[in-house]
Order: structure tokens, then sequence, then C-alpha cells
């Protein structure tokens, strides 16, 4: 959701975007950007998406918005447009806290939504990359989603953990002329219970009806 009110906002992704000291100080996964460097917005929003930075989102919350508070509203919104009915985010990264849901309905939603713009769905079937900020610091990325690479057809989309929500993910892929979408909320062990469920879709989809 973060990228979809970036991506339907004023977007500009050669925008320069200064890391503030929040964004610096984000926990769990990060780029490792530090406070006062500045980078493309499109090479932020890339951190956020391939390697789920947190740094990265709250930076570029901070500079759509003017706070991460402002940008959450946005994002409810937007969720309300969208119908996501047991959707509401208290935090633009996903942290945990009270009030914070979604649902694998809504996930799915969202991820069509998402990737019906092009930037995201090229940049969450990204393995890799490598950013630099202005004063010439190389970062590199690689994405924790697993399947990319590993499972014929899989195009992204975005993994995600937290301690209440668990190991989540939200796989898309396409083989010829099917094309899938998985959600898996709170799954233990998520990459073989989805690397199965991609082949049986695939199956289920060849099988005479």
């Amino acid at each position: 959701m973060t990228a979809l009110v970036l991506l339907e906002g004023d977007w500009n992704p050669d925008a320069p975007v200064t890391v503030g000291p929040q964004a610096a100080a984000e926990t769990g996964s990060r780029a490792g950007l530090r406070a006062g460097e500045t980078l493309r917005a499109g090479d932020l929003l890339t951190a956020m998406l391939v390697t789920s930075a947190n740094d990265a989102c709250e930076a570029l919350a901070e500079h759509a918005s003017g706070s991460a508070r402002a940008f959450v509203a946005a994002m409810n919104a937007r969720a309300t447009s969208l119908g996501l009915t047991a959707t509401h985010f208290e935090d633009p990264c996903g942290h945990d806290a009270p009030g914070q849901r979604s649902s694998a309905r809504d996930l799915a939603t969202l991820a069509e939504a998402a990737l019906s713009h092009p930037a995201f769905a090229h940049t969450v079937a990204l393995q890799s990359a490598e950013l630099r900020t202005s004063g010439g610091r190389r970062l590199r990325l690689r994405s924790g989603n697993h399947l990319l690479g590993n499972s014929r057809g899989v195009a992204g989309v975005k993994t995600g953990y937290t301690p209440a929500a668990g190991k989540c993910l939200v796989v898309v892929a396409a083989r010829d002329d099917v094309r899938i979408v998985i959600v898996l909320l709170d799954a233990a062990d998520r990459w073989w219970t989805a690397a199965a469920l991609v082949e049986e879709a695939f199956d289920a989809a060849r099988s005479p009806r």
C-alpha cells in the first residue's frame, strides 16, 4: 500500500529525498541509510520493495506527506476506495501496532492494484539491486523472496514478517496464459508451502474441467 499511494500521488522517481533521523533509526529490515544522506525517490522505492527496507519506507512516507501519520491517513483512504474492509493501517512500514490488520483476500486485491503500475511490477521481480547515495556510497540489496529465480513464472510480489503477523508472503506467477496470486499469512514454512501451492495451482489450471 505504501508503494501504491506513492505511485498514484505526485510521484517523481528522480526527486531527491533526504533521509531524516527517524528514518535512519528504523528497525527491522533496513538498507542501511544514514541521516542526512540524499537518494533518488525511485532508488528508495527499490530498496523498500526489494529488501523490505523500513528506513527507505519511512524516508519516502515523510517526503511524500510531511509525516508518517499523514501518510498513513492516505493509505487508509486508499484502502477504503479499494473496498479493503478488513484492512486498517497504523504504520507506513508495517510494524506491529494496535488496530493494524488485513486479510488474505484484501492483500490479494491490493497486490493486483499495485501490479497495474509498471514500476511496481518491475521492481518486485528484481532479485537484487545496487543503489548509490548522492555522495557516492553504494548500497547492495538482495530480495528476500526465495521463490524468485527458483520457481518458474514467479515475478514477485512481497515478503513480510512481524512478531504479531508471523511470516507472510504474497506471490504472483504466470505460465503461458495462466496467472495466479497466492497469499500466505503466519505461515511457518512459507517457502515450501508457497512453492507447492504454485505447482498445484498451475496443475489445476491445466486439468480438464
